[in-house]
């Protein structure tokens, strides 16, 4: 029904991932998209990623060519398309050479079963040598007020080769949902229960700060902390698309109108300001996932 309604609002690019709680994302982003993926294919562009597998023991990293390929054919068919839009490699994985990946991304693309190949949670050199054998259409990287390293190098560079960027996380895995409090329990199963940045000393002080940005975009723009997070992360030019995540359509129609809402560089000051004690939150990585 979020996924309908979604369409309704005129959202258009839908992000899953072969991985997500089993390739169940996909089975269930398919039969949300279905009538307008069997008659306006054109109009709804689809993003998956591959190159994890869940073991007993753990998330792990497999960007061989061959769990590439399983996984692009695995969402394919869960999603019930010919062609997906975009696909990802979702991690690099150390065992593997880049332009092995490569290489196999650039072979599906050639057959037509991916339209565009783009990656997710790599650095500028990683995408400079995996672009020597595949050029680098897109990224994904986890980008948010309290998780800003890619400003550093990794934004510039893909302004400079012209790769589109859509980030994760703007609503900070939850530090910027408005809905944390300093007595919340994370579950075993959730990743943010192992994190220093939700335990501990550091937990408090992100609250404070939080409650300070709160308190500025209410009084400044009328609007919720989840708002001015998303428009946060519009303020940045190499910026496309936010994703974010959500199993309701109220909450999806207010993360919609953030997009539309523009920070002066007064209010890009004043949140800076604001965010100086901020301790950094990064979210999970694969090491990190919990076993499900």
């Amino acid at each position: 029904a979020t996924i309908r309604a979604a369409r309704e609002l005129g959202i258009d690019f839908f992000d899953g991932a072969r991985i997500y709680d089993n390739g169940r994302c996909e089975e269930i982003l398919g039969a949300g998209l279905r009538d307008d993926l069997r008659h306006r294919r054109d109009e709804v562009v689809l993003a998956s990623k591959g190159g994890l597998h869940m073991t007993p023991q753990g998330l792990l990293r497999d960007a061989s060519p061959a769990k590439l390929r399983q996984d692009v054919e695995g969402s394919l068919a869960a999603l019930g398309v010919e062609q997906i839009d975009l696909y990802e490699l979702h991690w690099p994985d150390p065992k593997v050479p880049l332009s092995e990946s490569a290489g196999a991304l650039g072979d599906l693309r050639d057959e037509g079963k991916i339209g565009h190949v783009g990656l997710s949670n790599v650095d500028v050199d990683e995408m400079a040598l995996f672009g020597l054998a595949c050029p680098v259409e897109a990224l994904q990287p986890a980008y948010h007020l309290f998780c800003r390293d890619v400003e550093a190098d990794v934004l510039p560079y893909t302004e400079e080769h012209n790769i589109g960027v859509f980030v994760y996380g703007a609503l900070g895995h939850g530090l910027l949902s408005g809905t944390l409090s300093e007595d919340m329990v994370f579950g075993p199963s959730d990743w943010r229960s192992c994190n220093a940045v939700y335990q501990g000393d550091a937990y408090p002080i992100n609250l404070a700060v939080i409650k300070e940005l709160q308190r500025f975009g209410r009084d400044a723009f009328g609007c919720s902390l989840g708002q001015l997070a998303i428009a946060w992360v519009f303020g940045h030019p190499a910026v496309d698309v936010a994703i974010v995540g959500t199993n309701s359509p109220a909450h999806m129609a207010e993360a919609l109108a953030a997009a539309e809402m523009p920070l002066d560089a007064g209010a890009l000051a004043r949140i800076d300001e604001i965010m100086k004690p901020a301790l950094p939150g990064p979210g999970p990585t694969p090491e990190t996932t919990p076993v499900f």
